[in-house]
């Protein structure tokens, strides 16, 4: 029996900065420069383009109204976390209020569609808050996007449905969540996680429903270090159990252990993620690798105090340390450095699909070096910007992008069970010890 395992990364991590010049006085330029520019910017605060541009993408599979998101969009002020804040929550309340009082036993897909935005704009208005982990909106705007999500869930065709999975030692728990395809027989099954940032709600919009419209079953869940298990149970991210933010690295380290997998999408493919941090470091990195912790703790955190540096440094540093679990930005970077698939590309037996997106501004030549460590068992395939395809994960063209890696995936099924219909799943994962259920 084989796995079949789809992985997903949603969003971004990684610092991922350039130096504009060595000195003590850290002036990170996270975005690149070489970026082809597009897209009009829906903010010229990048990260904030970016995280909107986020929202607005899951539009085509009820996660969002790109009216909605444009609206609150401009409420937002660049670097002003509070502002992106208000515009999302606003918006959220207003929708989830809008959602509660459709007679949901006359009108379900009305109230279906309202909840599942609800949900997709309270996780959005929670994005950039993780600077303060005693900020109370933390949680409790988190449980609101689950409930958004639940009640949405309750008026499908079919139903999800939330199951808990125990890890092996018994030490945590995993979320996940089983949305049936509702067609007869053994379907193929695509188990998939997000990642650094990102929710296992989310997924089903990017991807899952995609995934049911074809005919297949989806699992979606998160382990430590991501959002519901960093919330409720306190567990930071660990190299042996974390699922996919960082995804197109973790599916083909998964693969590397568990054999039964049919078939892996890296999306957008990672070979070293602790690597891709320190590259944009800069002059920074000799005060890595010297040890000095106080110092480079002393750069990194005089730089998130000041309002001038750019809002994607602040929240990737400001994420990592609170999906670690840890204070000190130094030992973060430490921590990251476990995060390579060197010494285990070679332990892959499954194809994996290498996606790339041409102007990735987090992670840049990391997926054409996974595919190049893969070697006959990659499909390398780069996303175009002229098509509307260039960002992070091709966010913002996800009909297209779905398009090209689930016909991929379908025709790989199709290969090796002679039909869709015949192949199997159990349980996978996008960490380094996926095992069977």
């Amino acid at each position: 029996m084989k796995v079949s395992l789809l992985s997903i990364v949603a969003g971004c991590i990684g610092l991922g900065v350039a130096y504009r010049r060595p000195s003590m006085n850290w002036e990170p330029k996270y975005w690149r420069d070489d970026a082809q520019d597009l897209q009009k910017p829906l903010s010229s605060d990048a990260e904030f383009h970016y995280e909107i541009l986020r929202t607005m993408a899951i539009a085509p599979y009820e996660g969002s109204d790109i009216g909605e998101v444009l609206v609150a969009a401009q409420q937002v002020k660049p670097g002003d976390y509070e502002s992106y804040y208000s515009a999302f929550y606003s918006l959220a309340a207003r929708v989830d209020k809008q959602a509660q009082a459709i007679d949901s036993s006359k009108y379900p897909v009305s109230a279906r569609q309202a909840f599942f935005k609800a949900a997709s704009y309270y996780r959005s208005a929670d994005f950039f808050l993780q600077g303060n982990w005693s900020d109370p909106r933390i949680n409790t705007i988190w449980d609101r996007a689950l409930a958004s999500f639940n009640s949405a869930m309750k008026l499908m065709s079919f139903p999800g449905e939330r199951i808990t999975l125990h890890a092996k030692d018994d030490n945590f728990t995993i979320p996940a969540i089983f949305f049936r395809s509702g067609l007869p027989g053994p379907r193929p099954t695509i188990i998939m996680g997000n990642g650094y940032d990102g929710s296992q709600e989310e997924m089903y919009h990017v991807l899952g429903q995609a995934v049911l419209q074809r005919g297949m079953n989806v699992i979606t869940y998160e382990g430590p270090g991501q959002p519901t298990v960093r919330r409720q149970q306190n567990l930071a991210f660990i190299p042996e159990s974390t699922p996919s933010r960082f995804g197109g690295y973790l599916a083909p380290r998964a693969a590397a252990f568990e054999h039964r997998i049919a078939a892996v999408l890296a999306i957008d493919g990672i070979y070293d993620y602790g690597q891709a941090n320190l590259d944009g470091l800069g002059p920074l990195t000799t005060v890595f690798k010297s040890g000095n912790s106080t110092l480079f703790d002393y750069i990194i955190k005089e730089a998130l105090a000041n309002v001038t540096t750019e809002t994607a440094t602040r929240w990737a540093v400001q994420q990592g340390l609170w999906s670690f679990r840890v204070e000190s930005p130094f030992e973060w970077m430490t921590l990251t450095q476990a995060y390579n698939l060197s010494g285990l590309t070679n332990k892959i037996k499954a194809p994996v699909f290498v996606a790339s997106a041409e102007d990735d501004q987090y992670f840049g030549h990391q997926a054409k070096l996974l595919a190049d460590h893969l070697g006959k068992l990659a499909t390398f395939h780069s996303f175009a910007a002229s098509e509307g395809a260039g960002e992070h994960c091709s966010v913002g063209a996800a009909i297209m992008e779905n398009q090209v890696v689930l016909d991929w995936f379908q025709g790989i099924i199709a290969r090796d069970a002679g039909s869709l219909a015949a192949a199997s799943a159990c349980y996978g994962g996008s960490d380094g010890t996926a095992g069977a259920a």
